[in-house]
């Protein structure tokens, strides 16, 4: 077994605190991987703090993960010792249904197996995330990472990367195309970079007049104040896709409304609170929802290796995993541009 040093929620209310705990030597197929960043992702906190209830403790978060090979099993092809790699919000699934032959894991039938507060395909050990030393993951669901990409900002990829990635690309996004990101986060800023790369004409929707310039910058062409009924009525069914990013409980009328004809919404936000949709929202224009989660196997590495090609990287704040309890209360106040990354050299010290 391979003992590994870690930071986890014992309960709800308690604060993260230091863990140690054994992986699995590896298994042919598998990868041990020295974790070197993990992001700090929102549903980190919400699951540490049983907010979408169903929490399994002790809780090792994270699924951001970024780190070297250190190991390989017998049957691995893919990666070497010294390679660096990267693990995200999945480490396994049925692997036999229509949607994991077809490289769609994360729609598995039975349930893909997430990377932590789970338990593997053996339903008996609890999956721990990245907030740890080590990881031991199969070669399947572990990504080849570039060394172009700096591995730190690379990190946050692996979900709020993924996640926008994958619906923008489903809905087709290219040139002659005008794309509305609805929120800037960690998700929001990473939605403008990809949207814009794709070359999309590309507008930020948001009630903080204050992340117009950061929303220059990140790519936007456009910023719409959505609490001025003035501009949301200029943009009025100006756009062919709105990224939904919002995770704070909010009507959708007022961004269906920007959608011109076979205009369609892609949601990767999760309010707390179901939103309220009028069946007439969506009559118009011919509009439709669209919800996403994450991507393949396939499509995440396809993300990496477009990022590696045109240098896109999340925005983010390095802290020791000693200050994570601190990051938390600030994600609470929206304090981070736009994502925490953890130094994991700071558990082997």
């Amino acid at each position: 077994m391979i003992a590994t040093n870690a930071y986890a929620a014992f309960d709800p209310k308690s604060p993260l605190a230091p863990y140690q705990f054994e992986r699995r030597e590896p298994r042919p197929g598998d990868v041990v991987i020295e974790i070197l960043y993990c992001g700090v992702c929102h549903s980190d906190l919400h699951q540490v703090r049983n907010e979408w209830g169903d929490a399994l403790y002790p809780m090792v978060p994270g699924h951001e993960i970024v780190g070297k090979v250190v190991r390989t099993g017998t049957d691995v092809k893919k990666f070497k010792p010294g390679d660096m790699a990267a693990v995200g919000v999945m480490i396994d699934s049925c692997r036999t249904c229509n949607n994991c032959q077809n490289h769609l894991e994360q729609y598995c039938e039975d349930g893909m197996t997430g990377t932590y507060n789970t338990l593997e395909r053996d339903g008996i050990t609890l999956a721990q995330g990245g907030y740890a030393t080590t990881i031991v993951t199969d070669e399947l669901f572990v990504y080849k990472l570039s060394d172009k990409l700096d591995p730190a900002g690379a990190a946050p990829l692996l979900c709020a990367g993924i996640t926008t990635y994958s619906p923008l690309r489903y809905a087709g996004v290219g040139p002659g195309m005008r794309v509305a990101v609805v929120g800037l986060g960690g998700l929001g800023h990473m939605g403008l970079k990809f949207a814009h790369a794709f070359g999309a004409e590309v507008a930020l929707i948001s009630s903080s007049p204050g992340k117009e310039a950061d929303a220059k910058r990140l790519g936007a062409h456009h910023f719409v104040l959505s609490t001025d009924n003035a501009q949301m009525k200029k943009f009025r069914t100006y756009f062919d896709v709105v990224l939904n990013t919002v995770s704070a409980n909010h009507d959708y009328h007022s961004y269906l409304d920007l959608l011109g004809l076979n205009g369609r919404m892609l949601v990767v936000g999760l309010p707390a609170e179901d939103p309220r949709v009028s069946p007439f929202d969506l009559l118009k224009n011919r509009r439709s929802i669209t919800g996403s989660m994450i991507g393949g196997t396939q499509e995440t590495q396809a993300m990496l290796d477009f990022c590696a090609e045109k240098n896109i990287t999340a925005d983010v704040e390095v802290i020791p995993i000693q200050q994570i309890n601190e990051a938390y209360e600030r994600m609470l106040r929206n304090d981070v541009r736009y994502r925490f990354v953890i130094d994991m050299t700071s558990l082997r010290q």
